[in-house]
């Protein structure tokens, strides 16, 4: 007789073998076809609502890996939320506006000057077609990752109806009266002549001049010191550059300044270094407080101009001379104390980064008609030439510089008129300045990880005002009207509320292609020739930082509510996105427009290194789908700690990949083995390896659940994939195979085992439905209605939590018995003593083992037998637990041709049981 078929075999429908890279893209196709997203908007219409509001990535290109990693964990993040019976808002977004499209057009044309040659209108035609490729390549490439989102209706920063929703914003700002415009110096790129916000700078290495320049007090101030002969302070600067726009030399208003006897002004506490410098050889001759020198004036030796000595607490005595260059128009610091002083803005240099006819005209630099248009850093060796013996020593370092994120150029501090968002100013209405309320909403704000509070506390501290105003073509424009009489900008609201209109119904490219009659509201008293429009644009920073205005609190989308429970991006947008929407949130409605804000690292090759197309460590998600499938790619997500920079590389990958198919095959295991379950037993009759398998996962499945939803998912994933390997895969499956294989089909133990195991495929199904979204809908589709219910899909269930009653199992005591008995047959394994451990009993007087249902401890140990009488066996070795011994020894029996186990009482003959079940 062929026994094997009188086994009851585990089958299943769903294959061993993903197939991932030819399957998902069907799997994908079908949830568009069945509008998933609207169906879970259905499916939870009138539970608790979770939003997370999407971080717009810029259309421009096809996504990396980074695009990767952040879409697919917030895809984890909301349908954790969705399993967890929540309704849940996720509507995509794209950046649409700004320089990098500008720049790509321009590339297209054939450089900057064919496009100068085109009208804005048509520049910003060829912009808007740019981007609108792009989203819709991006959009494909994201679903290709398996994230559901609102795909058929995503927030489009170039949309008429959102351009509107960002002037609309703009103008909110302006009525709390934080819009200012002025002249002053902000970060410039003269490579692509316009102003950047901090958002926009990055920092690089740059080698710069470091120059000490002697400026020589007047005669009437060194009578009001009571100094005859040669005084002079030594200002030290990197920037040879500015010295034509110098009005002021700034000192410490708490130090002290010494005369040298070879005259030359320092703080004293930095003469004896200044000293080993080499700027001076003498002693000191005087002391002087820092207030005897205020208001005092001082010659620019580069053009005999007066230069005063001011005060200002910016000025430190770590390092230089103490004695502080100041020019207004070229630096944050020096604009500040200027206007405290009143001192002259000067501004020699054009947009291009060169001199104009300021020097020529004011007589900042001698020859001066030799430096018009003459590039600045190019002055630099010719300007210290020019100012001879007062520049008492010159050498070069290398240093962090500010560079423009797009160009790579070195920026400059350029005093122009711009608009800004005062931070230090209140809202009409409010008590408190801007950054007060923002600082405020911080400590209101969950951060993961917590370091993002402080982080982004002190760069709300430290930043001055926002400089908001660009001067591109492709943008929101600024749109505004000025007064040409008396330079007056008009914020009467219905001539905001009409231009709004007019962006809505045919776009901000309005503004350039309209005339001025027909973009001022009708009757609001002012004649198209008595006004002129902005044309400057706003930063693109501005555009992403008003999205949760623009999209959770316009009807133009159903993204969820404000505040959103959720940003989350990357670390790197502490000082982008996370800033410009919680001041412009600040701002019109005086709080936050987030709950919570995670931000993750970014992506390395396995070395840590930054991933580069020259050093060849670059992986793209597109060739990552075409070998592994995106299921591999999420799981890569879920099982790294994104806090930190996240590695990935072939070697990681095919990790992963390992890792995906054990945790497949063990689904498949257990599907296989309650096919034909039709009937749960009740907890409370089954057997105590089926209650101590459905304690551990209680327990094992709440820890990873709690993990996942403090989105601590690499802690959650390591919590469930040591439960699989260990107690699940290797010891339930294995320890029940008999019972479920053997044991007649109705049998009490059999379904207590498959009744177990459905429970705990369940909850583990949809435990990790978040991550391997695709597997958990293909694991539905071939699952027995003991799982699925009356589900379609995966995303007609609910996670719920395992319900255990007690149980009298010492699991502790049985682990280490069953780890002792492991030792042992490790050894005779390795000693070719036996194969299997069906070819044992073992023998003990422990109560704990002897007190459970014969049959469980012998599946608990998977042997042929638990015995109680020790003589004539065969002793193999023994181990202990707590003092007990346990005795392991050949079983006395034949094997059973059926179930192997070593119970036949002759050969070639079933056991009892086997005998049982066959007869039946």
């Amino acid at each position: 007789m062929d026994y094997k078929d009188t086994l009851l075999l585990p089958t299943t429908s769903f294959e061993m073998r993903g197939n991932l890279p030819n399957k998902e893209p069907l799997k994908y196709a079908s949830w568009d076809e069945k509008k998933i997203y609207e169906k879970m908007k259905k499916n939870r219409k009138d539970a608790p609502s979770f939003t997370l509001h999407d971080g717009p990535p810029y259309a421009n290109g096809h996504i990396h890996i980074g695009h990767a990693l952040n879409k697919v964990l917030k895809d984890i993040i909301i349908k954790h939320n969705y399993f967890n019976g929540k309704s849940v808002r996720f509507t995509p977004g794209w950046d649409c506006h700004g320089l990098p499209i500008e720049q790509q057009v321009e590339k297209k044309l054939g450089g900057k000057q064919k496009k100068e040659q085109l009208e804005t209108a048509q520049i910003r035609k060829l912009c808007r077609e740019h981007a609108a490729k792009f989203v819709d390549i991006q959009r494909d490439e994201f679903k290709q990752l398996g994230i559901i989102a609102d795909w058929k209706n995503p927030y489009v920063t170039m949309d008429f109806k959102f351009e509107a929703n960002i002037y609309r914003t703009l103008c909110g700002v302006a009525k709390k009266g934080l819009l200012i415009e002025r002249s002053k110096p902000v970060f410039w790129s003269w490579a692509e002549r316009t102003a950047l916000a901090e958002a926009e700078v990055e920092y690089e290495d740059k080698e710069s001049h470091s120059i000490y320049i002697a400026f020589e007090l007047s005669d009437e101030a060194k009578a009001k010191l009571g100094i005859e002969g040669k005084a002079a302070p030594i200002i030290w600067t990197t920037t040879p550059w500015t010295i034509p726009a110098n009005t002021g030399i700034s000192l410490n208003p708490d130090e002290e300044y010494i005369l040298t006897t070879d005259g030359f002004i320092v703080a004293k506490e930095l003469f004896e270094a200044s000293k080993e410098e080499g700027l001076f050889t003498g002693s000191i001759s005087k002391t002087f407080k820092a207030t005897e020198f205020e208001n005092l004036e001082a010659i620019n030796p580069l053009n005999g101009r007066t230069s005063r000595i001011i005060l200002g607490e910016h000025v430190l005595v770590d390092n230089g001379t103490g004695c502080v260059h100041t020019a207004p128009g070229h630096g944050e610091d020096d604009y500040r104390i200027g206007l405290v002083y009143d001192l002259e803005v000067v501004m020699p240099v054009d947009e291009t980064g060169c001199y104009d006819n300021t020097i020529v005209r004011e007589k900042l630099i001698p020859n001066a008609e030799d430096f018009v248009g003459r590039h600045i850093f190019k002055s630099n060796d010719d300007l210290i030439e020019l100012m001879g013996d007062a520049v008492v020593k010159v050498g070069k370092f290398t240093h962090s510089y500010p560079h423009c994120w797009r160009s790579h150029t070195p920026l400059i501090f350029r005093a122009t008129k711009q608009w800004f968002i005062s931070v230090d100013e209140k809202p009409a209405e409010q008590d408190n300045t801007l950054r007060d309320i923002a600082l405020s909403e911080i400590e209101k704000t969950l951060f993961v990880p917590e370091t993002g509070r402080n982080r982004l506390k002190s760069m709300v501290e430290n930043r001055p005002d926002w400089c908001i105003s660009r001067q591109r073509d492709w943008g929101v424009p600024i749109a505004f009207f000025r007064v040409k009489a008396t330079d007056e900008v008009i914020l009467d609201e219905k001539v905001l509320n009409y231009v709004a209109m007019i962006f809505e119904m045919q776009g901000s490219d309005a503004w350039y292609s309209m005339p001025t009659e027909m973009l001022l509201y009708p009757g609001a008293g002012y004649k198209a020739d008595e006004v002129e429009k902005v044309t400057d644009i706003l930063d693109v920073w501005f555009d992403s930082g008003s999205t949760w205005n623009s999209v959770l609190k316009s009807r133009n989308y159903d993204a969820g509510k404000y505040q959103a429970d959720l940003y989350v991006e990357g670390s790197d947008q502490h000082r982008g996105w996370f800033q410009s929407s919680l001041f412009l949130s600040a701002a019109v409605e005086h709080k936050a427009p987030y709950k919570g804000v995670l931000t993750h690292g970014f992506t390395v090759d396995d070395k840590g290194e930054k991933m580069s197309k020259s050093k060849g460590n670059v992986i793209a998600p597109d060739k990552v789908l075409k070998e592994y499938g995106s299921e591999i790619l999420r799981l890569w997500v879920a099982s790294s700690d994104y806090q930190g920079d996240l590695k990935i590389s072939q070697g990681i990958l095919k990790q992963i990949s390992e890792n995906y198919r054990k945790l497949r095959n063990t689904f498949r295991i257990m599907l296989a083995n309650i096919n034909d379950l039709e009937t749960l037993t009740p907890y409370e009759e089954m057997g105590e390896l089926d209650k101590w398998i459905l304690n551990v996962s209680k327990n094992t499945f709440n820890e990873a659940h709690k993990s996942f939803s403090e989105y601590n998912f690499v802690h959650g994933m390591s919590t469930l994939n040591n439960f699989i390997a260990n107690e699940l895969s290797g010891m339930y499956i294995d320890m029940t195979k008999d019972s479920l294989y053997c044991n007649e089909k109705n049998g009490s133990r059999r379904k207590a085992s498959q009744s177990a195991m459905a429970i705990i495929t369940k909850s583990l199904l949809l435990l990790m439905a978040p991550i391997l979204t695709y597997t958990a809908d293909e694991i539905v589709e071939n699952a027995p209605a003991i799982i699925k219910g009356d589900a379609e899909d995966i995303f007609d269930m609910v996670y719920s939590e395992i319900e255990v009653g007690e149980t009298d199992f010492d699991a502790e005591y049985m682990v280490k018995a069953r780890e002792g008995f492991g030792s042992v047959v490790d050894g005779l394994k390795k000693e070719k003593v036996i194969k299997s451990t069906l070819e044992l009993v073992i023998y003990t007087e422990s109560k704990v083992t002897l007190s459970l249902d014969p049959a469980d401890a012998e599946d608990w140990f998977v042997v042929s037998g638990i015995i109680e009488d020790k003589s004539d066996i065969e002793a193999l070795g023994s181990f202990k637990v707590d003092d007990e011994t346990f005795i392991v020894a050949k079983a006395s029996d034949f094997k059973c041709p059926r179930c192997w186990k070593f119970q036949a009482k002759k050969e070639e003959c079933t056991c009892a049981r086997c005998e049982e079940v066959v007869s039946a």
